[in-house]
C-alpha cells in the first residue's frame, strides 16, 4: 500500500465517525436517543439526597427526599432496607442553630443514629 491509500483510509474513517456523530445529535434532538428522559437541573429536581450517615464499615443510612416526602433507607453491601417512608419534608434552617423554640429539633437520620448508639448496631 502506498501513502495515498493510508490518507484515503483516514479520511474515510473520519467521514464515517462524523456521520455517526451527526446521526446521534439528530436522534437526541428529536427524542429518539438513548437518554430520552430529560434531566432536571437546579431547584427543579424532584429527587434529592438529603443526608448520609455512616453506621459502620458496611452500612449507611440515607435520607432521600422525593417531592415533599422523605424516605429513610439503610444501604448495605448486599442489601437495601427501607426503614421509614412518608416522612414529611422539613425545611432546612438558614443558620446552623434551629430557629424553633424546641431544642430537640432533629432530623429522622439523627434520631435513627441515636437509636443505634443506644441499642447497638442492628444484626444482619
Amino acid at each position: 500500500m502506498d501513502f495515498t491509500s493510508y490518507i484515503r483510509f483516514v479520511f474515510a474513517l473520519l467521514f464515517v465517525l462524523g456521520l455517526i456523530g451527526v446521526l446521534t445529535v439528530v436522534l437526541r434532538r428529536y427524542g429518539l436517543g438513548i437518554a430520552s428522559a430529560q434531566i432536571r437541573k437546579g431547584q427543579d429536581r424532584r429527587l434529592r439526597l438529603v443526608e448520609v450517615l455512616p453506621i459502620d464499615g458496611k452500612r449507611r443510612a440515607i435520607l432521600i427526599r422525593r417531592d415533599d416526602v422523605e424516605h429513610l433507607v439503610i444501604l448495605g453491601a448486599e442489601s437495601e432496607t427501607l426503614i421509614e417512608t412518608g416522612i414529611p419534608a422539613s425545611q432546612m434552617p438558614s443558620s446552623p442553630v434551629p430557629s424553633s423554640a424546641e431544642p430537640s429539633a432533629r432530623t429522622p437520620a439523627q434520631s435513627f443514629a441515636e437509636t443505634l448508639d443506644q441499642a447497638g448496631s442492628p444484626k444482619t
